[in-house]
């Protein structure tokens, strides 16, 4: 066993304690929650990587790409699981995470809060981009928990809720104060610890490729005080560069830091006009008379007032009369890479830096002008993608009158075209003029709805006509014709459209349309309010009064309305109910004021201008522009839609006596007491969250406190870890079913003996990893509410129940016949389905006497009909499921910790099709053991390769696959059918080509005669046109042919290696396979070796081999019999060469000797003699003499 250091004594120690304070303080907690849980907010704010520590403000989002800055700190992390080979990133910015509490400094909350062992925890949430052709949809999260940090030094700067609550107050160049009205920087207190004086709490950004809205949500790990969880959004900005000056700079235009009360004062209201859920960005027009936006990446908890860098030209002309010039941005729309506006009858467009979603060749560099010869006079708005683009419609006028601009955005390439086609809306309709008012475009439909104001040359009267437009077919169909006055309802709440009813005199002036894509709710708004759930029987909504028009409607697309009219009155209405609620003014908003007065909020003043009203995380929102004498700023505040509602509700005050006492009475119109929400199955599978727990490395520092090398080892190991997640998508399944399993495999076992060095203070660059904090989440719980979305596969159900316990005695015995012995509730449930051709649903009821409540079994269920196979998560089915309680919509509260919510109306989307999150793998490692069995035997290739094993020509060949859920981690056996196609090959990785439609029918079709076929099967099972086999599990059994005409037949080999090939195979269960609504399609490569050579090129070899053989024999025979005579014939000629080499050696030795005699007797005069020529000559006779062969000195 390891031993264990005082430290991790220490840290046991005080987990027991804190679990013994836990349960002392209980009571404590449950005041607290009632008491004190809005006192306390979180503050996020977005960090640099090189300006960690520093007390600044925070940094805009311009950087999206991962940095190469944590390399050397890695390499130096010895004796640590990861490996070092690997090459580890980071993210260029850090999340700076805070928290103030109202009347305290925000400095002494986060020290006492650490101490007491507060840890922020961080969730975020990637965004699935627009484009799923580029791009993969996924529903990712990263969950990681916040480290301790000690602040670099400097001024604190502002103290956060030091003088209140901390509401979000907004200034310009994006900077929020958490403060009721900007204050100077307070003074630091002296700060006598020893460790810390300021810190904060830190987690590294991520960056996702494909993502560029990001939700990041904040919660406490349930230590310290209690902080109620806050959503922050953090998308990245596509329209800030880097200036010269190394300062953050808009590229549309200049910032504006003067803010002058004529911009918004006295202005009336505008929409907010967005891509719901993919706009990163968001802008708002409408500023007289100058041409800028208000822009903001945060939902305006932060914005920019910016100037457009636009020319502003005035185009007028016969066929575009314009009275006058304004430079006045009229309609503004964002989308999820570009933004559009409109000045006057001008369109123009502009596409930011999105690095993470396309090339950044895409973006522009200035403002475009697009249909500069059109005159343009009105936008109107696509807030929901299709087909992997984003839209939006221009509406025309002059020349064109009668035709509208369909704009389509596809990552970041920008196109119109003029529809309808061939023909103008007034020909298709039959009509001599016609103008379109205003249009809106149903996706997945592909069907373009029209209003359309029509008029007869002999006629003045002018009629309003609903139109559709079918984008496939070029039809044209008119679904309705607008009453020309508005019905006399007759005190009823609404009114059915039939043609008998008595109408006033007021005229019906349409002026709009708007559309809920998840329960088909059409609205047709004016000075009257329509809705229709066909687009052909309309309900007159009676409560709207006839003397008001609306300006804008905005929905939250999840059950809620709310409507502003010419006059900024706001209305409210809850979508499948027929009863309007006016909130401003009302009664209710001036009891809601009073209050916030009484609390001195400054989010209140009582001069104040509404910019837009706006729907976010269905709840509702108000930019307003506040006047405090001198003091004027921009808020964006909540609007209390449930208080507004009680508050209204509550007017209604009785007197009752009791006995001689009056009191007050208020009566409660909700038809229960409790609602609760119970069975509730896990949710990741129906909502398709992916989830990645991420902790930080822990710090051997007595402290706690993490440095700037341990948070860069944050950094990197959490860039790993997604990008774990990205590799994992590969055709070969791994043999554990899970992304991470590759990062630790070979260092799990050795897990104790890095615990060993942490507990004894030995780890490597003063931080452990522990192997165990980086991991996917499988096994997420319900949080007792009904999960965000829904997404069904074919036939697929989902299951909860809901417990009402009614109001009073509300039991009865029945009264049909049949029923006379069984209790009925009057407290009823319905579903409302927004296609019940396509869905249907349960409910079962049980009602328990005992305790006056009931309880519903409600069960939805895909009918199998409406959806055709599709890829997993492109082109799902919208639609919806709303559960009602009769008699509670408006009328029933729940009070939680969060303030007052409504009950009884639920609405959750569902999406049907083949859900997020699925695919089909190779089960490499099933296959390799069953043709084992069935082979007897298993050849791999002399250069293995363990990520493709290979598999040998001969054999017959077993292929089984997998579908794996990336979401609950489920894996297993794919059972159905499936067709297999050999779509590509060649002899190597470097030459494989695709083959086209020709070749891969002749080469997999068993209907080819002209002898390409590569395998074939035993299974007779065919398509219906008997083009292509069907396999399945149990019929599998592939035999490789390579006919004649064949890529793979009679390949050369290299060396002496048989040949190979790499096959590209496609396998996909479409049309073949009716169990899932989901198109498995898997394309992967297959090494196959052993391929036989053709007849003649065996015999060319075979022939070749022989002769070469037999030459090589002949060639011995040869050398063998002339042996002997070589051996004499080398022996005779070096005896030969032996003699030449003496002979001119004896002749080089007597010529030395003469010189050498003839010099010695010149030397010593009369001791010597010269020779004489005679002499020489009889010498040279004797040497001949003996060199003479012996032969010849023989008698």
């Amino acid at each position: 066993m390891s031993p264990a250091s005082p430290v991790w004594l220490r840290v046991r120690v005080l987990r027991v304690l804190w679990a013994l304070l836990a349960v002392l303080l209980g009571p404590w907690r449950l005041w607290a929650v009632i008491h004190d849980f809005h006192e306390c907010t979180w503050h996020v704010v977005l960090n640099k990587f090189q300006r960690v520590g520093e007390n600044l403000e925070s940094d805009q989002f311009v950087h999206q790409e991962p940095v190469d800055t944590v390399r050397g700190v890695f390499n130096m992390l010895v004796d640590s699981p990861i490996d070092r080979r690997e090459r580890y990133l980071g993210f260029p910015y850090y999340l700076k995470i805070n928290y103030s509490c109202h009347g305290q400094h925000s400095e002494d909350l986060v020290r006492s809060g650490h101490l007491m062992g507060l840890k922020p925890l961080v969730l975020v949430t990637f965004q699935a981009p627009v484009n799923f052709y580029r791009w993969k949809i996924e529903q990712l999260q990263i969950q990681m928990e916040a480290a301790p940090f000690r602040s670099k030094g400097g001024p604190p700067g502002l103290r956060e809720g030091a003088a209140g609550r901390s509401p979000d107050i907004l200034g310009p160049g994006g900077t929020s104060w958490e403060m009721p009205v900007p204050l100077p920087p307070v003074p630091a207190e002296p700060c006598m610890a020893t460790e810390v004086c300021v810190m904060s709490w830190y987690t590294p950004m991520p960056i996702k490729n494909g993502s560029v809205v990001m939700r990041v949500d904040v919660s406490s790990n349930g230590l310290g005080p209690i902080i109620p969880s806050k959503r922050f959004h953090v998308n990245i900005n596509g329209f800030l560069k880097m200036g010269a000056d190394n300062r953050i700079q808009f590229t549309v235009g200049d910032e504006l830091f003067d803010i002058k009360p004529r911009y918004f004062v006295n202005v009336s209201s505008r929409p907010l006009w967005y891509n719901v859920d993919q706009s990163p960005v968001l802008i708002l027009g409408g500023i007289p008379n100058e041409k800028a936006l208000l822009m903001t990446s945060t939902n305006f908890r932060e914005f920019s007032l910016v100037e457009l860098s636009i020319d502003s030209c005035w185009v007028g002309s016969f066929y575009c009369p314009q009275a006058d010039f304004s430079a006045t941005i009229y309609d503004a729309i964002s989308t999820e890479s570009t933004l559009f506006i409109r000045q006057n009858q001008l369109i123009y467009y502009y596409t930011g830096t999105y690095a993470t979603l396309y090339d950044s060749s895409h973006s522009s560099g200035k403002w475009v002008r697009v249909l500069a010869s059109e005159c343009i006079k009105k936008l109107c708005p696509v807030y929901f993608s299709s087909n992997g683009s984003d839209h939006v419609i221009a509406l025309t006028t002059g020349k064109h009158e009668g035709y509208l601009h369909f704009g389509t955005i596809t990552d970041g390439l920008v196109s119109f075209e003029l529809l309808p086609r061939n023909q103008t809306a007034c020909k298709r309709m039959f009509v001599d003029r016609c103008s379109i008012t205003w249009a809106i475009f149903i996706p997945g439909q592909n069907i373009l709805m029209m209003l359309v104001e029509t008029q007869y040359d002999d006629s003045d009267q002018k009629y309003h006509q609903l139109a559709s437009y079918d984008l496939i077919t070029e039809e044209m169909t008119i679904l309705y014709t607008v009453p020309l006055f508005i019905p006399d309802a007759r005190g009823l709440e609404f009114l059915m459209i039939l043609e008998t009813e008595s109408y006033t005199n007021t005229p019906m002036i349409p002026k709009g349309l708007s559309f809920n894509l998840y329960n088909n709710l059409l609205f047709i708004w004016g000075n009257f309010l329509l809705q229709s759930y066909n687009a052909e029987n309309f309900i007159y909504l009676a409560d709207f009064p006839k003397e008001s028009s609306i300006k804008y409607m905005v929905n939250s697309f999840r059950g809620d309305v709310a409507i502003v009219t010419e006059t900024e009155e706001i209305w409210y209405l809850l979508e499948g109910t027929y009863h309007l609620y006016r909130i401003f003014p009302s009664h209710g908003w001036d009891i809601h004021v009073s209050l916030q007065v009484m609390k001195q909020s400054s989010l209140y003043a009582s001069k104040e201008t509404m910019v837009t009203l706006f729907y976010e995380e269905n709840k509702l929102y108000q930019l307003v522009y506040l006047t405090h004498g001198k003091q004027d700023q921009l808020v964006k505040r909540l609007v209390p839609m449930e208080k507004l509602l009680m508050y209204e509700q509550h007017k209604q005050i009785h007197t009752v006596r009791d006995g001689s006492h009056p009191t007050l009475s208020f009566s409660n119109l909700c038809p229960f007491e409790v609602m609760r929400l119970g069975n509730l199955p896990n949710p990741q599978a129906y909502t398709r969250q992916e989830r990645y727990l991420a902790r930080p490395p822990m710090v051997l520092n007595p402290s706690g406190f993490h440095s700037e090398n341990s948070l860069a080892v944050y950094q990197g190991l959490v860039y790993y870890l997604l990008r774990l997640h990205s590799k994992y998508h590969k055709p070969y399944a791994d043999p554990v079913h899970d992304p991470t399993w590759r990062w630790w495999k070979n260092k799990k076992q050795d897990e104790d003996y890095y615990f060993y060095l942490a507990s004894n203070w030995l780890s490597a660059g003063g931080v452990h990893i522990d192997m165990g904090s980086y991991e996917k989440i499988y096994d997420l719980k319900s949080h007792f509410g009904l999960p965000e979305r829904i997404f069904l596969d074919k036939g697929g159900e989902y299951h909860f129940s809901i417990f009402l316990t009614a109001r009073g005695y509300s039991f009865e015995m029945g009264t049909n016949i049949g029923s006379a012995f069984k209790v009925q509730s009057k407290v009823s449930v319905g579903v409302v389905l927004a296609d019940p051709s396509c869905t249907e649903s349960l409910i079962k009821q049980k009602v328990l006497v005992k305790r006056n409540s009931v309880l519903f079994l409600i069960t939805l269920r895909d009918k199998s009909l409406c959806y055709d196979q599709g890829i997993s998560g492109h082109h799902l089915m919208k639609t919806s499921m709303m559960v009602k309680v009769v008699g509670a919509s408006g009328f029933c509260f729940q009070d939680t910790h969060l303030g007052p919510r409504l009950q009884g109306n639920l609405m959750v989307p569902v999406f049907i099709g083949c859900p997020p999150g699925k695919r089909l793998a190779f089960d490499i490692t099933y296959t390799l053991k069953y043709m084992r069995q069935q082979n007897k035997h298993y050849f791999d290739c002399m250069h293995v390769d363990p990520e493709m094993p290979c598999f040998l020509y001969r054999d017959m060949f077993y292929p089984f696959f997998l579908i794996q859920d990336l979401v609950t981690g489920d894996s297993g056996s794919f059972k159905g059918s499936y067709v297999l196609k050999v779509v590509g090959g060649g002899p190597s990785l470097d030459s494989i080509v695709d083959y086209n439609e020709e070749e891969i029918y002749r080469y997999n079709s068993p209907l080819d005669k002209t002898g390409s076929r590569i395998w074939t099967t035993k299974t007779s099972e065919t398509t219906h046109d008997m083009a292509f086999y069907i396999m399945s599990y149990k019929r599998s059994g592939i035999e490789w042919l390579c006919l004649e005409n064949s890529p793979c037949y009679d390949m050369t080999p290299q060396g002496i290696i048989a040949p190979e090939f790499f096959f590209k195979v496609l396998v996909s269960n479409r049309g073949v396979d009716n169990s899932t609504y989901c198109n498995y399609q898997l394309i992967f490569l297959l090494h196959i070796h052993g391929l036989p050579l053709s007849a003649k090129r065996a015999l060319f070899i075979v022939i070749v081999s022989a002769s070469v053989l037999v030459g090589m024999v002949i060639l011995y025979i040869l050398f063998c019999l002339l042996w002997p005579y070589a051996v004499n014939a080398c022996n005779h000629l070096r005896w030969r060469i032996n003699n030449i080499i003496a002979s001119e050696s004896y002749y080089t030795y007597a010529t030395s000797s003469r010189a050498f005699s003839i010099s010695s007797q010149s030397s010593f005069g009369p001791l010597s003699q010269v020779p004489s020529v005679d002499d020489f000559k009889v010498q040279d006779q004797k040497h001949k003499a003996d060199l003479e062969p012996a032969e010849k000195k023989k008698p």
